[in-house]
């Protein structure tokens, strides 16, 4: 099997690129993030064409997440349990959790495709939400894990595990995306038992999977990792390869984000 995970930054402005891509690298599975994109809106039409079945899960604003599969696409759930909300209502009661989560059993395989929330200042209730999301994420994985099936969880987790994972980390003293807080959040979902499954860059030292828009930030090869794959122990026992599809993120009009190719052997 071929998985992959992609923050496209828009479904709708990234959509030749993609289908390009899907024809090229063929992909068993894509964890997509940040569609933009309402579910009722999404191409599914288009990438029928080319062999997958899509579930996607948005309401047309900044976030938005969805699942391409060739293998199988059953017991698609929208979001996770307990998963917080951020904002104000119109409603009483607390508010409604935004598209950031998309599971489903494609093959042998649970899969979730995430994209966490940025967080944007520490202290802010962003960051709060952050943390009580990743929070909410690790009880839930924990509830799935319990069923003993194969899972791979995977997507934007807009945080760098360790200081190699990001360009300079002087600069980001003080930022979100590398606070202990944060990457304890990671830890816990590594303390359930699911393993970081680390791609090789196809150019230089660093697994960065984003870089800003800003010139040169990319041609430096100033960026992060934050984009991660988080396996169970007898998938990352599976993984053949893993790189950073670099290439996807030059050219006219890219993501933001490089998307991670897997490649796992079958199933003994």
């Amino acid at each position: 099997m071929r998985l992959a995970t992609w923050n496209v930054n828009s479904i709708k402005a990234r959509l030749p690129r993609l289908l390009d891509w899907l024809d090229g690298v063929r992909p068993d599975v894509v964890c997509l993030q940040e569609t933009k994109c309402p579910a009722e809106s999404f191409p599914e039409a288009e990438v029928a064409e080319l062999g997958y079945a899509a579930a996607a899960h948005g309401d047309g604003r900044w976030n938005g997440v969805a699942l391409l599969s060739r293998v199988g696409l059953d017991d698609v759930t929208l979001g996770f349990p307990g998963e917080p909300g951020f904002g104000e209502t119109d409603t009483v009661g607390p508010a409604r959790p935004e598209a950031r989560a998309i599971g489903a059993l494609c093959g042998d395989l649970r899969i979730w495709s995430l994209y966490a929330p940025n967080g944007r200042e520490v202290g802010s209730p962003h960051f709060a939400y952050k943390l009580d999301w990743f929070a909410a994420l690790r009880d839930a994985l924990e509830e799935d894990l319990g069923e003993g099936r194969p899972l791979v969880a995977c997507g934007d987790l807009n945080v760098a595990p360790t200081d190699a994972d990001v360009w300079d980390p002087a600069l980001f003293v003080g930022s979100t995306h590398v606070t202990p807080a944060e990457r304890e959040a990671l830890a816990a979902l590594r303390g359930l038992g699911l393993r970081d499954v680390v791609p090789r860059p196809m150019k230089g030292p660093n697994p960065f999977t984003y870089w800003d828009y800003r010139a040169g930030m990319f041609h430096q090869d100033k960026g992060m990792r934050i984009d991660l794959v988080y396996a169970t122990a007898d998938v990352a026992g599976r993984v053949r390869s893993a790189y950073i599809d670099r290439e996807a993120r030059k050219g006219k009009g890219p993501s933001d984000h490089a998307p991670i190719v897997v490649d796992l052997d079958s199933l003994n």
